[in-house]
């Protein structure tokens, strides 16, 4: 078998790995192997062939591959948790960080919380702005009005 069908069968191989997981890794490496194919072809030496197939490879896993994860990623819709960072919330129950202490309201839903700018008390009635999530409590800050 000569190389040239080797590189096509692995560029085959990788697009096919690559529409059945969607995880946007072996479609580089098809990259490089079609220029690998190519360069087998002209009647490049093998040596030049590893060279572009894995060159090629990893310059676009690594320059491209967080452009196009952005791109497909861009209509993802947070859920859950996630959606609160960002929202205000209302404090019900003191926050005291050296008391382990404190509860908030958001979406009608009530959460431990915790004060994200250190050991400040923040008092029962204040609005809060929700910075993070730490496992099952938020992290907030006093929002500055």
């Amino acid at each position: 078998m000569a190389i040239t069908t080797i590189w096509l069968i692995t560029f085959v191989a990788c697009i096919v790995i690559e529409i059945a997981t969607m995880g946007l890794v072996t479609i580089w490496f098809a990259g490089g192997a079609l220029l690998a194919a190519i360069a087998a072809a002209i009647g490049g030496p093998l040596w030049l062939q590893l060279i572009l197939f894995f060159g090629a490879s990893v310059v676009l896993l690594f320059l491209t591959r967080p452009i196009a994860v952005k791109y497909f990623n861009k209509d993802r819709i947070k859920t859950n948790a996630e959606s609160l960072v960002g929202q205000q919330a209302i404090v019900i129950s003191e926050i005291n960080n050296l008391q382990g202490i404190g509860q908030v309201t958001v979406n009608g839903q009530e959460w431990s919380a915790r004060n994200a700018n250190g050991e400040a008390e923040i008092p029962v009635g204040s609005v809060v702005v929700i910075r993070a999530i730490s496992g099952v409590k938020l992290m907030v800050e006093l929002k500055e009005n």
